[in-house]
């Protein structure tokens, strides 16, 4: 039976600080369990969204975001520190990128980086038509997230001139964490070529990322 000491109602629930539900939380209430990950949905969709890894179906990704978020609310400390939302987009971004490692790793897998897009990894950014590659083996020195960057922006280019006027569109509602049939709605097209056009957006990136690294 779910234990809710609080007598509190739904309405209520949904007006408490993220802060707040994790105290309940931390005493075994379930309904403010549920309630924050509900309220973290859209979240780790888009930010699922943002990374392509080989072999997976999106709900893999959003199923390894949920991991994410999930570990955050267990380990999210109210007395150290400040802001849940920074934590737990932390915790989901690096789930992710964790679950495309340990991917590659497991198929032996060259190619150990994921197709990020979106550049801000612990923020909140309005800015989503950005295409940023993820070095998951780039160390933190100067020169190397230099040579990074420069890198990142050849991939970006050259998968933009790439695709066509209609992926690019495609990419463009994905990036915001839109589902097919909402894309497919705004675009006045099938859900079906949705689908086929971010398959061949992502076969395209695959394939410029190979040719480059080869």
């Amino acid at each position: 039976m779910e234990k809710n000491m609080f007598s509190i109602n739904e309405n209520q629930y949904k007006e408490m600080t993220d802060e707040k539900l994790i105290e309940n939380i931390k005493q075994d209430d379930n309904t403010a369990l549920n309630c924050l990950l509900e309220r973290y949905n859209d979240v780790v969709n888009m930010k699922a969204n943002k990374f392509f890894m080989v072999g997976a179906e999106r709900e893999d990704m959003v199923q390894e975001g949920m991991i994410g978020l999930y570990k955050a609310v267990k380990s999210f400390d109210t007395e150290k520190q400040n802001s849940f939302k920074t934590f737990a987009n932390m915790c989901i971004e690096r789930q992710l990128i964790t679950a495309v490692k340990n991917s590659n790793r497991q198929k032996h897998i060259p190619l150990n980086s994921s197709i990020s897009l979106n550049s801000a990894a612990y923020e909140d950014n309005d800015d989503m038509d950005k295409l940023e590659i993820v070095d998951l083996k780039a160390e933190d020195d100067p020169s190397d997230i230099i040579a990074n960057q420069e890198y990142s922006k050849t991939i970006e280019r050259k998968i933009k001139e790439n695709l066509s006027e209609y992926e690019l569109s495609v990419l463009y509602e994905y990036e915001k964490g839109h589902s097919y049939a909402d894309i497919a709605e705004k675009l006045k097209t099938k859900v079906k070529s949705v689908d086929t056009a971010i398959q061949r957006i992502k076969k395209k990136a695959n394939k410029i990322k190979e040719s480059i690294d080869s």
